[in-house]
């Protein structure tokens, strides 16, 4: 990405572009996204457009590392004790991540479709998905010791929720316009923590350690 502006009015025009990029690849997709209409959007030069960011796929970066951190920061839980009350935790954190990701369903749209076209944004994305599964894989070892589920590693295991939360969130969300009626953040926060929920903390199944403490 490009330098951050370091005066007040550099960080504030810069602000503004990335805002006007986010609403052009959220209504064009990525592919389709010229940096014309970026400049159009915001009612800017071209030239001035092109002295902040040097192409368009160094705007899209910066729009995806902006959102990436508030759907991070939307995923933490903050009012709630991981120790005492996991499955409260984990509602919280995944109807943070979905409301996020609901209120930006067409800039995620462009990302998944920018992941398949530049390999920039593929690495950008293996690197959003491995920040959050980090973060729940040490929770859980040093809150609740849980390294193994049913004898595989705890890493694995949420990859395969975190898996499970990302394309629910891309089919319910950024492909809305395919459901009969849209699908509420509440519903779908509550399905997919059930998952987790049973996944890491549920009794284990006759003949099976379901859960093996560090």
């Amino acid at each position: 990405m490009s330098a951050q502006p370091t005066t007040p009015k550099g960080r504030r025009t810069h602000e503004h572009l990335v805002n006007a990029g986010r609403t052009v690849f959220a209504r064009d997709g990525y592919v389709n996204a010229r940096m014309s209409d970026v400049a159009e959007e915001a009612s800017i030069s071209m030239g001035g457009l092109y002295r902040y960011f040097k192409n368009k796929e160094d705007l899209f970066a910066q729009v995806i590392a902006d959102l990436h951190e508030h759907l991070y920061q939307a995923s933490t839980s903050h009012d709630v004790n991981f120790a005492d009350d996991p499955f409260g935790v984990l509602l919280a954190a995944n109807r943070g991540y979905l409301q996020m990701y609901s209120d930006n369903r067409y800039v995620m749209r462009a990302f998944i479709q920018a992941a398949q076209v530049e390999e920039r944004f593929q690495e950008i994305w293996w690197q959003m998905r491995a920040r959050h599964i980090d973060r729940f894989v040490k929770a859980l070892a040093s809150v609740h010791g849980i390294t193994e589920i049913g004898g595989v590693d705890a890493h694995l295991a949420t990859e395969a929720m975190a898996c499970m939360v990302e394309q629910s969130a891309y089919v319910w969300f950024a492909q809305d316009s395919r459901h009969d009626a849209p699908i509420d953040v509440e519903s779908a926060a509550n399905t997919v923590t059930h998952a987790w929920y049973a996944t890491f903390f549920a009794p284990a199944t006759p003949g099976v350690n379901a859960v093996t403490p560090a």
